[in-house]
């Protein structure tokens, strides 16, 4: 075998491994994504300050039960004074770390996710546009207690009134929260920190998209 011969071949064996490797990254992408099993889709309402890890593994444990889709859906404030579609990167910075974490514990569970980001001026606006435009068939959300800053009495009785389907409510306890530090939420509640490893899932949404959230805003 010649010296030519040899380089030839050392070539194409080059290009036919580097042709072959995203299509084995893509086979192995697809092995570990968990599907759905039916077509069942548990949503799950949190704001920035206030996401329940209490609720949030009750959220996982039915979706993994019952082979659905977890839908989470971080509700992002926009100020009375601002047009209802501003872009919001300071909501976003708060929001989609949680739910990256949401979206790493719904893969280690084997439950496939479709997260969300609703706007609205208060929790119960942004859950009113919420079930307006999302299909569900239960939801698993956290009541407010020890003077939190999520959904309060009077939001949990209009949702009871007002969402079809299933409902779950469930009443954290004093630490049991999952969030940023407390000084990267202005005015908000002590929470529990946990390290935010940062994986990103891929990001569908209808209302609005995580990627979107890029001018300025308060």
């Amino acid at each position: 075998m010649t010296v030519a011969l040899i380089v030839v071949v050392v070539i194409l064996a080059v290009v036919v491994a580097v042709l072959a490797v995203p299509r084995i990254l893509s086979r192995t992408r697809r092995a570990t994504s968990p599907t759905a099993t039916s077509s069942r889709r548990i949503m799950f309402p949190f704001v920035a300050e206030d996401l329940s890890e209490r609720a949030l593994n009750a959220a996982l444990r039915l979706a993994a039960a019952e082979g659905a889709t977890l839908v989470p859906v971080f509700l992002a404030r926009v100020s009375l004074d601002l047009p209802l579609d501003t872009p919001l990167p300071r909501q976003c910075s708060l929001g989609v770390p949680l739910l990256d974490v949401i979206e790493q514990r719904a893969t280690r569970a084997g439950v496939p996710v479709d997260s969300r980001i609703e706007r609205g001026r208060d929790p119960r606006h942004g859950l009113r546009r919420a079930i307006a435009q999302e299909r569900f068939d239960r939801i698993v959300i956290a009541a407010a207690s020890h003077g939190s800053r999520g959904f309060n009495a009077d939001d949990v009785a209009w949702l009871l009134e007002h969402a079809q389907g299933e409902i779950v409510v469930l009443r954290p306890g004093v630490d049991d929260q999952i969030g940023l530090p407390v000084e990267a939420v202005p005015g908000a509640m002590r929470p529990k920190t946990v390290a935010l490893r940062l994986s990103r899932g891929d990001g569908r949404k209808r209302g609005v998209s995580r990627a979107s959230e890029k001018a300025v805003s308060r």
